[in-house]
């Protein structure tokens, strides 16, 4: 979740984040493709960290959180409804949401435990999580980790492993995993989605809140 100066560099160049999209198709179509290996379907969610509405405008998704206002603003256009929000403190009541959905956020919370923790309370009972991340064991992990002192959306931005992630979403209560991996090789081209993780540069995690 963009917070403090970050909220800043997404403010100031929330058109030119978003039209690396349209310039990248390819890591575009790959990482949707393998979020809806693992989005439930006809089902009510949220993306937390929705930015300008890329993917949840995608994944039939018309709700999300988001602090940046103008990120909010383009993802509004794309008929996304926005509230603005942090993850660690979202303004939604117990049991909402059957999932939530954040899309390489994770890097960008200040506070993961907490915002784990505020997920779990707004998904309903036997409701899902699904995670997407840069995971930064892999290649374009590590090449982003580099890239941070030149690159405006993550130089503040703290990268974690997909096993990091798994151990925070099971200390919130979350189990019954489920994981799926693109960005794998020629990025060049759309990829299909694998299952598991380790061999993928984005990876999706899913996880239950068995209650």
């Amino acid at each position: 979740m963009k917070s403090g100066n970050t909220i800043s560099a997404f403010d100031l160049a929330a058109e030119e984040y978003d039209n690396w999209f349209q310039q990248h198709e390819n890591y575009y179509h790959s990482e949707l493709n393998a979020l809806k290996k693992l989005i439930p379907a006809d089902k009510v969610g949220i993306e937390i960290g929705v930015g300008t509405g890329r993917f949840a405008s995608q994944l039939g998704i018309t709700i999300g959180a988001e602090p940046s206002h103008s990120m909010a603003q383009l993802a509004l256009a794309r008929g996304v409804q926005v509230v603005k929000a942090n993850a660690e403190k979202l303004p939604f009541f117990d049991l909402s949401f059957d999932f939530a959905l954040m899309v390489t956020t994770v890097c960008f919370l200040h506070d993961i435990p907490r915002a784990f923790t505020e997920v779990y309370r707004v998904l309903k009972r036997n409701g899902l999580f699904i995670v997407g991340l840069i995971d930064k064991d892999s290649r374009l992990g590590k090449e982003y980790e580099t890239m941070k002192a030149i690159n405006p959306w993550y130089k503040d931005a703290h990268f974690h492993s997909t096993e990091e992630i798994t151990g925070l979403l099971q200390q919130a209560g979350f189990s019954h995993f489920e994981y799926c991996q693109t960005l794998i090789g020629n990025e060049e081209k759309e990829e299909t989605p694998l299952p598991g993780y380790g061999k993928g540069s984005f990876v999706v995690i899913k996880a239950g809140k068995q209650i």
